[in-house]
C-alpha cells in the first residue's frame, strides 16, 4: 500500500512539474548502457524509457528519431544538400561518397511496451512504432530497447575523426523519442536543420577505451573512478582495457557526449554559477586561448543570468569537436583551432542556448528565430556590454537588408527544413530574429522590454513557448497591443521604409510631412534639430498599439496624436517663430529596420515662401 502511495505522488510530481496547467508537458527519463568499440567505430545500448503522457490525449503509436540514418548515401538529408541552391559548404555532396564502413546508422533491434513486443518500422532518420495497447491520458508507460549504431565520418556536427583530429562528437546518437505536445507528434525527418526534444532526466553509462577522456552533458556519478581531471587519480581498473563512465542529467532534453584520448581538461569553479569544464585537444598551439577563454565565459553567464535570468543547471561543459559550434544539453562542441575573439565569440553564441534552446525550448523547426533570433540579440548585448560598441546590432539589420534587397527573403515563420535557400533560412532564423527583438525594444522602450524579457524568461521556461506566448507577456508588461507587430513581421515579408515627403512654412510653424512608403506600418520618432541646435523628438504612437511608451531620450519629447496605419502621411506641425530648421531625422536611434534610410534624413538649407518646400 505505501509502494503504491508513492507511485501515485511520484506521477502527480511528474505532472507538476513537466505539465504545468497552462501548458502540459511529456516527460521522457532514459536509462542507458552502452559499449563503443573505438576500432570499429560501432556501438551498442541497452535503453530503458520511462515516458509520461501529461497530454488529454489517448496515443496509439509512437515516434524515435534515428539521426545517424542522415548520414547514408540517398537519404533526405544527402539528396537535400546535392539538390539546393545553396548546400552547406561543409556537406555538399560528402554524404553520396560514404562508403558502408564510413556511414551512420542506428538499427533498432528490440522495442518492448511494458515487456510486450511491438511491431515498428525504419523509415529514414523516424523509427514508427505502433503501440501494443494505447497510452492514456495522464499514465505512463515503459519502453525497453536494444540498438547498434555506427558512428559515421565526421560530416554535421556529429561523427568521428573531424578536420581538427577529434575522435568522436556524439551528438543526437541514440534512438530519441519525439515530441508529442499541444499540436501533436513532431517526427520531423532530419535535413540538417534544427532539435525538438522532450525533457527528462537521463542516467548514461558508457563504456569505451580507458585511454580516452569523455566530456558530457550531465554531472559524473563515478569521479575517482575515472579520473582525467574529474576526480584527481583514477582508481578504478579497467576491465578488457575499457572504462565505464557514468552520468546523471535531470530535466534535459538530450544527451551528447565527446571522447577523445589526447583531451586537456580544466575545470572552472563560478561563484554563483555553475562549475565550467573545458575539453580541449593537446599539442596543438591553441593552449594560450583556451587558457584565457574562461574568464570571458564567466563575464557573458553573468551577464545574462542578470538580462534573462538564472541559469539552472551546476555545469557547462565547452568542448573541442563537431564542425562549427553546436549547442547540446550542458555543453557545446566547436572546432577549437581559433584565433582568441573567434573562439570566444563562437563559445558565448553556443552558450546563450542554454537559456533559449534548452530552458525555455520553443520548436526550433518551426520557431528557429525565437532561439537563434534571440540568442544573437543577447549576443550582440554581450557585446556591447563588454565591449562598448554602440552599433552591435548593425550587422544583424545589414543581413536582413542583404536578403530583402536580393528578393529572396521568407517569412519567420517559415519550417526551418523547407526554405528554399539555406542563405534565407539563416538570415531569417539569426539576424531577422535579432532585429524582431532589437526592433521591439523600440516600439515598448527599453526598460520596459527588459523587465518583460526577464518575466518571459521566468513565466515560460521549461514549456517550450511559442510566438503567440512571447508576445502576450510583451503586452502583458507593456500595456500594448502588439498582434500586428507579431503578424506583420514573422508571418509576412512586407518591410518597412519612411520617408520626408514635404515640408512647408506657414507662419510661425513649419509643417514636416511624413509617408509611409512600405507595407509594414511602425510608431515613428522624428527628431528636428533647430539652426540654435536645439533638438525636439515627436513620437507619433500607431493607433493599433492602444498604448504608447514612456520617453528614454533625454531633451525634447513631445507625443502626437496616433498615427492610424491606413494612413499613408502624417503631417507634423513644427513651432519654428524666430528660429529655422536645420535638419529633420526620422529614427535617429536606428532601431527600425526601415529598407531605404536615403530617405529618413532631409537637411534644411533655407525657408522660403508659404507652400514651398525647404
Amino acid at each position: 500500500m505505501r509502494q503504491f502511495f508513492l507511485t501515485v505522488i511520484g506521477c502527480i510530481f511528474s505532472f507538476v512539474v513537466y505539465g504545468q496547467a497552462d501548458r502540459w508537458q511529456q516527460q521522457a527519463n532514459y536509462k542507458m548502457n552502452v559499449d563503443l568499440d573505438v576500432d570499429t567505430h560501432k556501438y551498442s545500448g541497452i535503453q530503458e524509457l520511462e515516458y509520461f503522457n501529461n497530454s488529454p490525449d489517448t496515443l496509439t503509436h509512437v515516434y524515435y528519431h534515428l539521426y545517424m540514418n542522415a548520414f547514408q548515401p540517398g537519404s533526405m538529408m544527402d539528396v537535400r544538400s546535392r539538390t539546393i541552391d545553396d548546400p552547406d559548404p561543409r556537406v555538399r555532396d560528402r554524404i553520396s561518397k560514404l562508403t558502408p564502413d564510413e556511414i551512420g546508422y542506428l538499427k533498432v533491434n528490440s522495442l518492448k511496451q511494458n515487456g510486450k513486443p511491438l511491431k515498428y518500422k525504419t523509415v529514414g532518420t523516424i523509427l514508427e512504432v505502433e503501440l501494443s495497447k494505447p497510452i492514456l491520458p495522464k499514465s505512463k508507460v515503459k519502453f525497453n530497447m536494444q540498438f547498434d549504431g555506427q558512428v559515421p565520418i565526421q560530416i554535421r556536427r556529429n561523427g568521428r575523426d573531424n578536420k581538427e583530429g577529434v575522435a568522436y562528437s556524439m551528438a543526437q546518437w541514440y534512438p530519441k523519442l519525439a515530441e508529442y505536445d499541444y499540436e501533436g507528434w513532431h517526427p520531423d525527418p532530419y535535413v540538417g536543420r534544427e532539435f525538438y526534444g522532450v525533457w527528462g532526466n537521463f542516467d548514461v553509462k558508457l563504456t569505451l577505451d580507458a585511454k580516452y577522456v569523455v566530456a558530457s552533458t550531465g554531472y559524473i556519478q563515478n569521479a575517482e573512478e575515472v579520473g582525467h581531471g574529474y576526480g584527481g587519480f583514477k582508481k578504478g581498473k579497467p576491465k578488457n582495457g575499457k572504462l565505464t563512465w557514468h552520468f546523471k542529467a535531470p530535466k534535459v532534453h538530450d544527451f551528447t557526449f565527446a571522447a577523445d584520448p589526447d583531451y586537456n581538461h580544466k575545470i572552472v569553479p563560478m561563484e554563483n554559477g555553475p562549475e565550467l569544464h573545458f575539453f580541449w585537444k593537446k599539442n596543438q598551439g591553441i593552449d594560450e586561448n583556451w587558457e584565457k577563454l574562461p574568464d570571458y565565459l564567466i563575464k557573458a553567464i553573468e551577464y545574462t543570468n542578470e538580462r534573462v535570468g538564472k541559469y539552472p543547471y551546476k555545469v557547462y561543459n565547452v568542448v573541442q569537436g563537431g564542425d562549427g559550434g553546436m549547442e547540446y544539453g550542458m555543453l557545446t562542441l566547436i572546432t577549437g583551432k581559433r584565433n582568441l575573439n573567434s573562439l570566444v565569440g563562437v563559445t558565448i553564441h553556443e552558450m546563450l542556448h542554454s537559456w533559449f534552446q534548452f530552458v525555455l525550448a520553443s520548436n526550433e523547426s518551426l520557431y528557429a528565430w525565437m532561439d537563434e533570433g534571440f540568442n544573437s540579440y543577447i549576443g550582440n548585448e554581450i557585446e556591447r556590454y563588454v565591449n562598448g560598441k554602440e552599433n552591435a546590432h548593425a550587422s544583424s539589420y545589414n543581413s536582413y537588408f542583404y536578403v530583402v534587397k536580393r528578393g529572396i527573403e521568407e517569412p519567420l515563420m517559415t519550417h526551418a527544413d523547407h526554405f528554399e535557400l539555406n542563405s534565407a533560412y539563416s538570415i531569417a532564423a539569426y539576424s531577422k530574429g535579432a532585429v524582431y527583438l532589437h526592433q521591439l525594444s523600440y516600439i515598448m522602450g527599453q526598460k520596459t522590454f527588459d523587465k518583460a524579457f526577464k518575466r518571459y524568461y521566468e513565466e515560460w521556461k521549461f514549456k517550450h513557448p511559442n510566438v503567440h506566448d512571447f508576445i502576450r507577456v510583451m503586452e502583458k508588461e507593456s500595456g500594448m497591443q502588439l498582434q500586428w507587430y507579431k503578424e506583420y513581421f514573422t508571418y509576412t515579408t512586407k518591410t518597412i521604409d519612411y520617408g520626408v515627403k514635404n515640408t512647408f512654412v506657414e507662419g510661425d510653424t513649419t509643417y514636416v510631412t511624413l509617408e509611409r512608403i512600405g507595407k509594414m506600418p511602425m510608431p515613428m520618432e522624428v527628431q528636428v534639430t533647430f539652426d540654435n541646435g536645439d533638438q525636439t523628438t515627436y513620437y507619433m504612437p500607431l493607433r493599433i498599439m492602444r498604448g504608447a511608451k514612456e520617453k528614454e531620450i533625454e531633451g525634447n519629447w513631445v507625443q502626437l496624436e496616433d498615427w492610424p496605419w491606413t494612413h499613408p502621411v502624417y503631417t507634423i506641425a513644427v513651432p519654428t517663430k524666430g528660429i529655422k530648421l536645420k535638419k529633420v531625422e526620422i529614427d535617429p536611434s536606428m532601431k527600425v529596420a526601415d529598407v531605404d534610410r536615403s530617405n529618413n534624413t532631409f537637411e534644411v538649407n533655407y525657408v522660403i515662401e508659404k507652400g514651398a518646400g525647404l
